[in-house]
């Protein structure tokens, strides 16, 4: 049991160190981060406890600039995917949470600026 903790062990320290920066984050963190959003950005009202852990988790997981271009590419990508959004409420969304997040919730982000 103790040689299997550690083996689990070392091999988690293994896949930290091969993860390169600015490569830590994909799409499916973010979508998974924002999917309980969803209602709330094709309806406005107040967003989810759950919603707004995910925005604070995807500001979280994006501190350096390649990593935020990468979030950026993938919020852009799913607001891209619904037809229905809302675009005040997605606007206002980060606010609504308290979480400051320098990524727009829109189709037509420009994520190299």
């Amino acid at each position: 049991m103790k040689a299997a903790v550690i083996s689990l062990i070392v091999v988690l320290a293994m896949v930290q160190l091969m993860i390169k920066p600015g490569q830590a984050i994909n799409c499916g963190q973010v979508d998974a981060s924002l999917a309980p959003c969803l209602t709330y950005l094709r309806q406005g009202g107040a967003p989810p406890r759950q919603c707004c852990d995910g925005v604070s988790a995807i500001t979280k997981m994006a501190t350096t600039p390649a990593d935020k271009r990468a979030a950026c590419q993938c919020v852009k990508d799913a607001a891209s995917r619904q037809t229905s959004l809302n675009d005040d409420a997605a606007k206002t969304l980060p606010q609504k949470c308290g979480v400051k997040m320098d990524i727009p919730i829109s189709p037509t982000t420009d994520c190299n600026a």
